[in-house]
């Protein structure tokens, strides 16, 4: 099938530089570099500048901040997602949005192809593909990791050498990188070794908690229906909270994880991941909801967590049953508004203080003190009725 013009999701990195000129000398077509803004703090003029002297007839760059945050971090917050238990999925948040904002380019250009960058073994394939056939069902997809004669990155290096194109990485320092205004990640290269230590100097995000500061900082962040709104009483932008957030975090050493993970195709992989602000969020939205939500809610809204995160690390972000997800914690959200308070400190987030004017928290009743609120005698029949199948079991 020939293909007129494609679209890629285009980094600036070694594997999207490389297959610009791949795909014009493959497919004998046009090529538009789509570049989405998410916070990345990279110079993103320079990056589509390299697009087009790479080759690329044309360079878009639009900026998603405000939408990554608002339409996709928030809600993982609100779900309180997290991929086998470490994982705050900031590259597979991104992705879904990345994919989404490419077909819209797509139709936009008259392309009939779309690409990327996604490595044969990882999970970011998936994450486009998936989202480019929920979106447009009809459209062309060439991934070029599964067609090319390349093996391994070694290979690009030596092809960008040849064709003159700069690359960000070096065979003695190979790791890759994908950053935006949620986390950084960093895998292969000497990451690939689960034994081996990664070096300090690898981080951009966060200092180290032995370099973090001796004195503790206490910050409150304010929550309505499960969705940040303030930080000390300032309300900000989903971009402008997220972003102090960060600062903070990063300022403490906060939000470093390494973590194997099970990658959807079967895959064990070793990433090590800054996420500072996205780590306080998590920490303080838990905080919110612990006096904020009922009992049965909470326990049922749990046992949904790995569904949700593994959807999301999947790939399902435009599915039936992520909708139907999302509906489901959106519900379990509505009482879900107050304020954590929490000590910033060497790499510690601890929550010191909660409070919502919903809350369901009753000192009266809970109190060791003297009251009338609650008739302790009560709980004998309570606990004789639960009682009654283990004395049959015990029989």
């Amino acid at each position: 099938m020939n293909v007129n013009k494609v679209v890629l999701a285009y980094s600036g990195g070694l594997d999207t530089s490389v297959i610009i000129k791949w795909l014009i000398e493959k497919y004998d077509c046009e090529v538009i570099a789509f570049i989405a803004n998410l916070g990345q703090a990279e110079d993103l003029k320079a990056i589509e500048q390299k697009a087009i002297r790479t080759g690329a007839i044309k360079a878009i760059v639009e900026d998603v901040r405000e939408e990554f945050v608002r339409d996709y971090i928030f809600p993982a917050i609100k779900a309180n997602a997290v991929y086998e238990g470490t994982y705050l999925l900031g590259t597979s948040l991104a992705r879904p949005l990345i994919a989404k904002k490419q077909i819209e380019a797509a139709q936009r250009e008259g392309a009939g192809a779309v690409s990327h960058g996604a490595t044969g073994k990882g999970n970011d394939q998936v994450r486009f593909e998936l989202t480019y056939s929920a979106l447009s069902p009809s459209v062309r997809i060439i991934a070029p990791w599964r067609e090319w004669e390349f093996d391994s990155r070694s290979d690009l290096i030596e092809y960008a050498k040849k064709h003159g194109i700069p690359v960000p990485v070096t065979k003695a320092k190979p790791y890759s990188c994908d950053a935006n205004l949620f986390h950084i990640s960093y895998e292969g290269g000497m990451l690939e070794d689960p034994w081996a230590s990664y070096p300090e100097d690898m981080f951009t995000l966060t200092v180290s908690p032995e370099a973090a500061p001796d004195k503790p900082v206490f910050v409150e962040i304010e929550f309505e229906k499960g969705i940040p709104v303030a930080i000390d009483g300032k309300r900000l932008s989903p971009y402008q909270l997220l972003s102090e957030l960060n600062k903070a975090g990063g300022e403490n050493g906060i939000g470093r994880v390494d973590v194997v993970e099970n990658r959807y195709i079967g895959i064990k992989s070793r990433g090590v991941y800054e996420t500072p602000g996205g780590t306080i969020l998590h920490i303080a939205h838990r905080a919110v909801e612990s006096v904020t939500m009922d009992r049965e809610v909470m326990h049922l809204r749990d046992s949904l967590i790995p569904k949700f995160a593994e959807s999301v690390y999947y790939g399902y972000w435009f599915s039936p049953e992520m909708k139907m997800l999302q509906s489901a914690i959106d519900s379990s959200q509505e009482n879900v508004t107050g304020t954590a308070r929490l000590k910033l400190y060497k790499g510690n987030c601890i929550v010191v203080g909660r409070k919502s004017p919903v809350s369901l928290y009753r000192p009266e009743i809970v109190t060791f003190e003297k009251g009338e609120a609650f008739n302790q005698q009560d709980a004998g029949g309570f606990i004789r009725i639960n009682a009654l199948r283990l004395k049959s079991q015990g029989r």
